[in-house]
């Protein structure tokens, strides 16, 4: 994917989705931090509280109006569904979000409060999709999927125009993956702008989808998955962005779910900053040292989906 490719998304959706803060962490008292330069990019103060605006938006952006009156259908583990519900309300069109039954019921009633119409279908995201598939092809729905489409992608790639534009010197970025569609766009626009640039994916130890496809050297998929960050737990991703990941991606590390909830309680307790487990990912890698840190090197790390300030309670 080219950079145009980027930068046209980001024409599509400006004024539709917010420009979020990257901050500077600053006074930094964990060992595993210091040293570096850490700023954080806030996607959980986007709209609906997740990147998943972001790619919605331009995929709506490239849809007809008839297309667009006919009705959006998706299935997604929270935050993508939001998108498309707020995509939805926008564009005054019916939108239809299928879940699994792992998802958090406060996600499913602030679906309805944008005015989707939610069904439950399986344990997780793969059953759901499987549902919201037959309903686009039945009903003659648009079909927007959370990662696997290039419009997507490009949307979710726009966050790392906003990064670097706000920090040209970053030498690392740090990105959560659930079926990876961020860290495809992510990783993609930041090399097309810096190829020296390095990009490291971050997954639940419980659901390793794309760290396992790396190693496999082809897309696989989970027997089962077994983390509490249900936003980030397909059993498969697909083959664009794995070809992207692979293309782009400097590595990727694992994390349990106590060191995401730490990290949570790490960033309300630090920085006002309410993310829920998998808007924490990034940080828990961090914080567990499992990344090399050259000193004095510029860090941005990823935090996307909001959370209940309550987490943070021991």
């Amino acid at each position: 994917m080219e950079l145009d490719v980027f930068k046209a998304a980001a024409g599509r959706i400006k004024g539709r989705v917010r420009r979020t803060p990257l901050i500077d962490a600053m006074a930094l008292r964990e060992p595993a931090m210091e040293g570096c330069r850490l700023g954080l990019k806030l996607e959980c103060l986007q709209v609906t509280g997740s990147f998943k605006a972001r790619g919605v938006m331009n995929k709506l952006a490239l849809l007809s109006d008839d297309e667009i009156a006919r009705g959006m259908v998706t299935a997604s583990g929270g935050n993508h569904g939001l998108g498309v519900a707020y995509a939805g309300w926008l564009a005054g069109a019916p939108a239809t979000v299928y879940l699994g039954r792992n998802t958090p019921a406060v996600k499913a009633e602030r679906l309805a409060a944008w005015g989707a119409a939610v069904c439950f279908e399986g344990a997780g995201w793969d059953e759901a999709n499987h549902a919201a598939l037959a309903h686009a092809e039945r009903d003659g729905l648009s079909y927007i999927h959370p990662f696997a489409d290039e419009a997507v992608i490009a949307g979710q790639g726009t966050l790392a125009l906003e990064i670097i534009e706000d920090a040209p010197d970053t030498a690392l970025l740090i990105v959560p993956i659930g079926g990876g569609g961020l860290i495809a766009g992510v990783a993609a626009a930041a090399k097309a702008m810096n190829p020296d640039i390095r990009v490291i994916g971050v997954e639940p130890s419980g659901a390793p989808t794309l760290y396992e496809s790396l190693r496999a050297g082809r897309v696989v998929t989970l027997d089962a998955v077994h983390t509490a960050a249900n936003t980030l737990a397909p059993r498969r991703s697909a083959e664009i962005n794995f070809a992207l990941i692979r293309d782009h991606v400097d590595d990727i590390v694992l994390v349990d779910d106590e060191e995401m909830r730490q990290a949570a309680r790490w960033l309300w307790r630090e920085m006002g900053v309410a993310a829920e487990l998998a808007g924490a990912a990034s940080v828990a890698a961090l914080r567990q040292g499992g990344i090399d840190l050259p000193p004095g090197a510029r860090v941005c790390a990823v935090v996307s989906g909001t959370g209940d300030a309550g987490m943070a309670d021991p």
